[in-house]
């Protein structure tokens, strides 16, 4: 079994010190496992030390009227593909779109991140951290809040629309060239993928982190080398794909790690870290894990998010103020830390840790919008975009922590084929009435259906249906009100990432 990481400047391990304590805590905790990782683990090269601008916000619909009905013909075209739902598990057609391109994807080094929870934030995070040190990024994530061009970014923002507009005609006709070779269309999510990694090519970007759609292995992403495989905590999502356990579910995200890659893997289930533990010693890959060889010393909450003190791969960072609320996102910062370390060689090639400064301005610059996020006040409204049950359970307790509401109202709008009573199930704590409702897309889930099972968590006196959600969030805005204006009231709008957008729209953000 690996030994654990040492300290920055191999000092030894005081006790009495408060911060080792604390990181020994971490490991204590860690290590206490199935016996059985440790025959996988003895074949597992464990990585240890030894030798930006402000993120872009929400965009808003172009003011421009040409370049609008530009974007959403682009937008009606896109969405005549195949949605994000339907899949076939294959990336022969992606990679016969990034044949007929030139392998534009081979372009820039990768940073590649999966798991179930926490990979936007994540992948913020370390575009923050790249472009504090002067690297030019290109970041792809999905869903979108909002607008389908957040979804490509570069330089820490969404691209303009015009941009998006110019790279979709560009590839247009190698598109529509694979299309007339393959039994099936390129789907929306394929397509996107190419005009991801096509901007990024023409940039040109120093580095570019992915986001997988969904899965790992058949991803459409999955057509890059990333150096770096970020796996995010792998819960239950997308089971009737995916698998029924963390265990199956790894399986397919484990097919990010490529042979030679340095893998930062956060805390997971035993049976999701046997699996990626696995994976790494058949492609020997290096593995770098949360709580032994890096991990979150100490956090306290702070005005505006929580004061860290975060050990990486190359040594110990105080004072780091991350603006984002909740437990998670420590961890994701933590995480995103030792990504960018070991994108630059940090416990392979040498010990250095990266300078503090230029790490605390990077953090302070990240924002993750509809996680957490605080759109009014008087009551305060926050939006954050659980979608299963064990974001939900996160986000749960980052507001237990975080706010002193006496009198919370959820709204909770969800898409099909979700977990839906894990969901309402962790949150029925913290939630003095719900509000049900559905968001305008055409996978949102019905109301009535979703109010069904929300009575049987929540009691029928507790639950309310508003099938439109402007009257959903004033309903909920008048019960959080009923306390009087000094109460503690407040209403958190969660369930989707759809929901969550169009109540953005509606509360004035974007």
């Amino acid at each position: 079994m690996s030994d654990l990481p040492p300290h920055d400047d191999d000092r030894p391990t005081d006790p009495a010190d408060p911060t080792d304590a604390a990181f020994e805590d971490i490991v204590g905790a860690e290590t206490d496992r199935d016996p059985d990782l440790a025959v996988i683990e003895a074949g597992s090269r464990t990585l240890r030390a030894q030798a930006g601008p402000p993120q872009g916000d929400i965009p808003a619909r172009p003011t421009d009227p040409e370049v609008d009905k530009a974007l959403r013909e682009v937008e009606t075209e896109l969405a005549s593909r195949w949605g994000e739902t339907k899949l076939e598990p294959s990336v022969s057609r992606i990679a016969a779109l990034m044949d007929v391109l030139g392998e534009p994807q081979r372009a820039y080094p990768s940073v590649h991140i999966t798991g179930t929870n926490g990979k936007t934030s994540t992948a913020r995070m370390i575009e923050a951290l790249l472009s504090a040190f002067e690297l030019r990024t290109g970041r792809y994530t999905s869903p979108h809040v909002q607008s389908i061009t957040e979804r490509i970014s570069l330089d820490g923002a969404p691209i303009e629309a015009e941009r998006f507009v110019e790279t979709y005609n560009d590839i247009k006709p190698y598109v529509e060239m694979v299309d007339s070779r393959q039994e099936y269309r390129l789907s929306f999510f394929e397509v996107l993928t190419g005009m991801a990694y096509a901007s990024f090519a023409d940039a040109p970007v120093d580095v570019a982190v992915v986001e997988v759609g969904m899965g790992g292995s058949w991803d459409a992403t999955n057509v890059i080398d990333g150096s770096v495989a970020v796996i995010t905590p792998i819960d239950l999502d997308h089971t009737d794909r995916l698998g029924s356990t963390p265990g199956e579910i790894a399986a397919e995200k484990s097919g990010i790690i490529k042979p030679g890659a340095t893998v930062i893997m956060a805390q997971q289930p035993v049976d999701a870290a046997q699996v990626l533990l696995k994976k790494a010693v058949e492609v020997d890959a290096t593995v770098a894990r949360e709580g032994l060889e890096f991990g979150v010393v100490a956090r306290r909450m702070a005005v505006g998010g929580q004061l860290l003190t975060l050990r990486g791969l190359g040594g110990e960072y105080e004072e780091i103020f991350l603006p984002l609320h909740g437990e998670y996102q420590a961890h994701n910062a933590s995480v995103a830390l030792a990504a960018v370390e070991a994108f630059f060689g940090i416990g392979s090639q040498h010990a250095r840790p990266l300078d503090i400064d230029t790490i605390r301005k990077a953090f302070a610059s990240v924002a993750s919008p509809g996680r957490l996020e605080v759109v009014r006040r008087s009551p305060t409204v926050v939006l954050d975009a659980a979608h299963n049950p064990a974001g939900a359970r996160a986000t749960a307790a980052a507001i237990s922590e975080v706010f002193d509401f006496s009198n919370l109202i959820g709204v909770v709008g969800a898409s099909d084929g979700k977990d839906m009573r894990g969901l309402l199930e962790a949150f029925e704590p913290i939630f003095a009435e719900v509000v049900i409702t559905q968001n305008t897309s055409h996978r949102a889930m019905d109301a009535d259906e979703l109010a069904a099972i929300a009575v049987e968590v929540f009691g029928d006196d507790r639950v309310q249906v508003e099938p439109r959600l402007p009257d959903a969030l004033e309903a909920a805005i008048t019960l959080a009100e009923e306390e009087g204006e000094f109460a503690g009231g407040g209403v958190l709008v969660t369930g989707s990432v759809i929901t969550v957008g169009e109540a953005r729209l509606l509360l004035g953000r974007g």
